[in-house]
């Protein structure tokens, strides 16, 4: 199964759809968000930025399939999903004081927090403006599978701000939060081209169960690359996460590992909070700790967490009769996600 072509599929039938929908926005909105999605340059002239993997889009107008409708059904589920997508990242990216996105300045370092904020939350009414403009029963059963992911995506953001704060976080309410940031929305990519085309309830749960734990397969990986990534393909910074004090994964599986590592990591990153010279700390300082929480098994705790939830995520598939190909591209996709580099 050519993954490649499945994302671009989803891309080339959503984009347009999703520029339109943008043009709608009052200005300057319409240009700050134009920049976010790589559209334009910071000075509004036309560019070909990076517009991230396009995963939601292609798992959006894939479902579509599973009922026997054609693809391009999918469409209004796959640019509102991009469009909450977004609208978080916007909102993430000035809550967490990144400066860099897909190799990018971020919106807010370019156009400041006010158009951020603004921007973010015009996007967030415009995905259920796309879907509530086809007015079937369909999209309305879309619409509030679409705000229940949205709702529990931002319940998620406000659990890993909290963590920040927090000397210990367990692995259970770790993995709580990394459904709800990023599994909720999965899974509403993963079942809404199929509630668009017919799809029951029944069929629904079962292909967002396969996106929740996909969506949780693929943060499992990112908090990976969050520490140990390279930059010139995340196009983030060296430790990123390690820079934000995040508890993601691999470092709360260190500190509940127990060892020597794990004990001595604990301690350092209870100095570090306390720490007034932590955003002067050395490349060697984060360096050390990232060493120390792969030392403790919080590396291989996640890489192997990750290929947990890759199984779960294609057992779920078991409970939709769909055809052959269509599943197989689902498998793909989820492959897809476990083994990506960036």
């Amino acid at each position: 199964m050519d993954v490649t072509a499945l994302l671009e599929r989803g891309r080339t039938l959503a984009t347009p759809v999703l520029r339109t929908a943008v043009d709608r926005l009052a200005p300057p909105m319409d240009t700050v968000a134009a920049y976010h999605f790589g559209w334009i340059d910071a000075a509004g002239n036309p560019a070909d930025g990076d517009g991230g993997k396009a995963v939601r889009p292609a798992l959006a107008v894939l479902s579509a399939e599973v009922t026997g409708a054609r693809p391009e059904v999918g469409v209004p589920g796959a640019v509102a999903v991009e469009l909450v997508h977004n609208f978080s990242l916007l909102h993430d990216d000035l809550m967490d004081g990144d400066e860099q996105r897909r190799h990018r300045d971020t919106v807010w370092k370019v156009h400041g927090p006010a158009q951020a904020i603004l921007v973010g939350d015009a996007l967030f009414a415009l995905a259920n403006e796309i879907l509530l403009e086809l007015g079937t029963v369909e999209a309305g059963r879309a619409t509030r599978r679409l705000t229940a992911a949205s709702r529990a995506l931002i319940d998620g953001q406000a659990q890993d701000i909290s963590y920040e704060h927090r000397d210990r976080v367990s692995v259970e309410e770790c993995l709580e939060m990394e459904g709800n940031k990023t599994g909720a929305l999965l899974a509403a990519s993963s079942s809404i081209g199929a509630v668009l085309g017919g799809a029951d309830d029944a069929t629904a749960d079962a292909l967002e169960r396969y996106g929740y734990h996909l969506g949780l397969s693929f943060q499992a990986v990112d908090d990976l690359l969050g520490i140990w990534g390279d930059p010139e393909a995340t196009g983030k910074q060296t430790w990123s996460d390690l820079r934000q004090r995040k508890k993601s994964l691999p470092v709360v599986a260190a500190l509940a590992a127990g060892g020597a590592a794990s004990e001595k990591l604990g301690e350092m990153l209870a100095a570090d909070a306390k720490s007034t010279d932590f955003e002067n700390f050395s490349e060697e300082e984060f360096a050390a700790r990232a060493a120390l929480i792969e030392e403790a098994g919080g590396r291989d705790w996640t890489a192997e967490e990750a290929r947990r939830q890759h199984t779960v995520a294609i057992e779920a598939l078991d409970a939709v009769d769909m055809p052959g190909r269509v599943r197989d591209a689902f498998a793909a996709l989820a492959d897809f996600v476990v083994v990506r580099k960036r």
